[in-house]
């Protein structure tokens, strides 16, 4: 898979060295060319003869040591990367890259390549959660590169939070993604909106949907590794954000995610709509806990904003992308929406058809544009379906 393709992968000093190791011994199954820098601290926790073997390549972890070719040694690998990995990434080369200092052969490469840089960070969860250190990677984040979030769990020092290096398997995943996925979306900026609304009755009670989010960020995750600039604007939901997204906004009411589409509309090319939005409100909310009573309750419905609607007004040369999740008259209900909300096409599904509602990781759908063109296709996981929608945006994007 990964079969002519060269990973340079830099290891810090940290305890979660170690893993480095699993990843360089699954790299190398895969057919990948790996060149292994270790920092002077990182060589306290594993033997560079240890790496040397698994990846069959000499180590370099001395800038100073005697060459053992005639090449200029951090130019040479910086130009034969086709992907930089940082595998573990502490606080401090974290820092040192961010601010441009290159002071050792892993920062000094770093500075020389022009090969997309993953970064896979491993420390204290205090010291993760510096704001120093966050900002850090806020700004390399801005200038192209990528990270790798932690995990969660028992550190190495004994307390328990999020800066556990996130596992080989995870890290060796997002090579290949990086390395085999078509890049035909770098540079385009997105904005997609997930998952349901919630729209408060009360301090404890609300009225929802059954919206999962698993589609919105299914196309979120698959527009990231075909490179594009994502926003993920996103209700409640028990899911775990797609890496190395531009932002992540996290709403509850339909107000909500309106005020965060608008807000971010201007530097986004593309719109994709798959969020369920509560199409009603309560009209009074109370902030008192409604008390049962022998009288049956009546709450009073205003209407949300349609988003779809008010975006469509808006959207100029954009491009918008459309839902419609229905049980009955799908082709006549979706069709209405198109030109209702002048979108450029709508992704419409039959929720009464097993494989294709809320909740499950596949979908059938019928994609319709805006000349009433239907496209059908069989269940396919979301992943899959994700792919479908970008394909077509991509080919609107190129006209």
């Amino acid at each position: 898979m990964l079969k002519n393709k060269t990973i340079v992968l830099g290891v810090s000093g940290g305890i979660a060295a170690y893993k480095a190791c699993d990843v360089v011994s699954k790299l190398k199954k895969l057919g990948a060319n790996v060149h292994v820098i270790m920092t002077k601290s990182s060589v306290e926790f594993v033997s560079p003869l240890t790496f040397q073997s698994l990846s069959q390549n000499y180590v370099v972890s001395d800038m100073f040591e005697e060459p053992r070719t005639w090449e200029v040694e951090h130019i040479s690998l910086a130009k034969k990367a086709d992907l930089f990995l940082i595998v573990p990434a502490t606080a401090n080369v974290i820092g040192k890259i961010a601010n441009g200092i290159s002071d050792d052969m892993l920062t000094t490469t770093v500075m020389a390549t022009k090969a997309p840089i993953l970064i896979a960070p491993a420390m204290n969860t205090n010291m993760y959660e510096n704001p120093i250190v966050q900002r850090n990677i806020e700004n390399l984040k801005g200038l192209g590169y990528r990270f790798i979030e932690p995990d969660s769990g028992r550190l190495a020092c004994g307390d328990t939070g999020k800066g556990k290096l996130s596992t080989p398997e995870v890290i060796v995943d997002e090579v290949v993604s990086l390395l085999t996925k078509n890049q035909d979306l770098k540079g385009k900026n997105i904005i997609i909106t997930a998952g349901p609304t919630l729209e408060k009755i009360d301090p404890v009670r609300y009225l929802t949907n059954r919206s999962s989010g698993k589609m919105g960020y299914a196309i979120a995750g698959e527009a990231v590794k075909r490179g594009a600039n994502v926003t993920l604007v996103s209700g409640p939901t028990k899911l775990n954000p797609p890496q190395n997204l531009k932002k992540f906004i996290q709403i509850e009411s339909a107000q909500e995610m309106y005020e965060a589409v608008v807000r971010n509309l201007e530097e986004n090319q593309v719109i994709i709509k798959s969020a369920a939005v509560a199409d009603y409100k309560p009209k009074d909310y109370s902030d008192k806990k409604i008390k049962k009573s022998d009288d049956d309750l009546v709450i009073r419905l205003d209407r949300n904003k349609d988003i779809a609607y008010e975006i469509g007004k808006l959207k100029e040369n954009r491009i918008l992308v459309g839902f419609a999740a229905e049980t009955n008259d799908l082709i006549e209900n979706a069709k209405g929406k198109i030109k209702r909300k002048n979108l450029d096409f709508i992704v419409a599904n039959d929720l009464t058809q097993e494989g294709a509602g809320f909740g499950v990781d596949t979908n059938i759908i019928k994609t319709i544009d805006a000349q009433g063109n239907i496209t059908e296709y069989p269940k396919m996981k979301k992943e899959e379906v994700a792919n479908v929608i970008l394909d077509k945006i991509k080919v609107l994007l190129d006209k």
